[in-house]
């Protein structure tokens, strides 16, 4: 199962409830894909969106560990392997948009 399929099965709609955002990953090891985001509903998208919420850049590995609870996310940012932009803060709610089942 890919990473994009892990985030489909723990995404938690009622967390995105009101929410409009659009999430891009610059990976430095994978294609570019971008999470939209929309009253509840998930949508995960290959490339690049012209317009980012927040921009994330980092390893597939690092994404994983991030959403698995393996690294902290404010950790892998103070260390440089998490680079954010834009809505650097609409990051922090990734957890809790795709909790551990």
């Amino acid at each position: 199962m890919s990473t994009f399929d892990k985030l489909h099965v723990r995404f938690d709609p009622q967390a995105a409830e009101g929410m409009r955002e659009i999430f891009q990953f610059h990976f430095t090891d994978a294609e570019d894909h971008y999470l939209r985001i929309h009253d509840g509903e998930l949508d995960i998208v290959a490339g690049e969106h012209d317009d980012p919420s927040v921009s994330l850049n980092l390893s597939t590995e690092t994404l994983k560990g991030i959403m698995s609870g393996d690294i902290n996310g404010m950790a892998a940012y103070m260390s440089g392997r998490l680079k954010a932009s834009g809505n650097v803060m609409l990051a922090t709610r990734l957890t809790s948009l795709f909790p551990s089942r």
